[in-house]
């Protein structure tokens, strides 16, 4: 079960590990770094210059990639990225 339970209607808040939550957000925060740094490298006429990924926060604190282009319900944590 994640952060918010399986009710449509309304969210329910849970208790998580502040330990294990920041280590795998920051293990993904990373990784996802890399990867832009490596689109970036790419040649070609496009480049990245802001992506914005949303994440589901399990109850033991680990962090899921919602597999969704269109996420209906909002629940989840959106982490968008930035071209400095």
């Amino acid at each position: 079960m994640g952060i918010f339970g399986n009710d449509r209607d309304r969210a329910v808040l849970r208790s998580i590990p502040v330990g294990p939550l920041r280590k795998n957000l920051a293990e993904t925060v990373d990784s996802l770094q890399q990867i832009f740094a490596d689109i970036s490298a790419r040649p070609g006429a496009l480049s990245l210059t802001e992506a914005q990924l949303t994440f589901q926060v399990t109850a033991t604190g680990g962090v899921q990639l919602i597999g969704t282009g269109q996420l209906q319900s909002g629940r989840g944590l959106t982490l968008t990225f930035k071209r400095q």
